[in-house]
């Protein structure tokens, strides 16, 4: 049995954030943090069907497609930063911790994408009301997750956080299949909760201080009918990028 996400009016966003450290968002609230129209949103499902694969899988999947893009957000200003590698500590990654992963850049039409860059805003002020007002360090991935070789693994190296201030997972689309269960806990104790997001442009935000998360594997519904998982992740890190080296 598939469990619904525990929706969070947009009205009590920082409260949820504050305390337990998560709020699920639905579509119209997403859109409205946004401020941009669900119908703008759906126009992004195009930019998930060119990713090239991830070539830096640890476990020698080939089930995940990504692009990265970086940006700074200084109040409403968005400004796009040149192209650099993603890059995580062995203490929040243990699988690909310590690795400069070199992704290939978000298509420029998508980079530059009004919507987007609204909504970079909106999880910009989200974070300046969750910790304060100062720049923002964001990192944006297109992931698409398939079913092709039987299994696709969203989160391969399992709960965890990601050395950041607020994340973002936004899901895009589901096709064909089957698993894909979101889970959060607290990050120093054994609360937790699990539900499952279904809703196109519904999404997590997380306050990365507070919990871990992770998704489950996805399987096809149709083993003759491979299918896939598309998310937008967005990370906001006060201070600067990681990086070797970063505090």
């Amino acid at each position: 049995m598939q469990i619904l996400p525990p929706f969070t009016p947009l009205s009590d966003l920082a409260q949820r954030l504050a305390e337990p450290g998560f709020a699920a968002l639905d579509a119209a609230s997403l859109s409205a943090l946004a401020g941009a129209p669900a119908t703008v949103l759906t126009r992004w499902n195009a930019a998930w069907d060119d990713l090239p694969r991830d070539e830096h899988l640890r476990d020698v999947g080939g089930y995940r497609r990504r692009r990265h893009g970086c940006f700074v957000v200084v109040g409403d200003g968005v400004n796009a930063v040149p192209h650099r590698a993603h890059w995580q500590p062995v203490e929040y990654n243990a699988l690909h911790g310590g690795l400069e992963r070199w992704f290939e850049p978000l298509d420029v039409r998508f980079a530059s994408d009004e919507a987007l860059l609204a909504l970079l805003r909106g999880l910009g002020r989200t974070a300046s009301e969750l910790r304060r007002p100062q720049p923002w360090f964001v990192e944006v991935h297109q992931f698409r997750i398939d079913t092709a070789q039987g299994i696709g693994r969203p989160t391969p190296e399992g709960a965890h956080r990601d050395g950041v201030d607020l994340v973002a997972v936004v899901l895009v689309a589901r096709h064909a299949i089957k698993g894909g269960e979101t889970r959060v806990f607290d990050a120093h104790g054994p609360q937790g909760v699990r539900f499952t997001l279904h809703e196109p442009f519904s999404a997590l935000l997380l306050d990365d201080e507070r919990v871990v998360h992770e998704s489950t594997p996805i399987q096809p519904l149709d083993p003759e009918r491979p299918g896939h998982r598309d998310t937008l992740v967005v990370t906001l890190r006060s201070g600067g990028f990681q990086g070797p080296g970063a505090t």
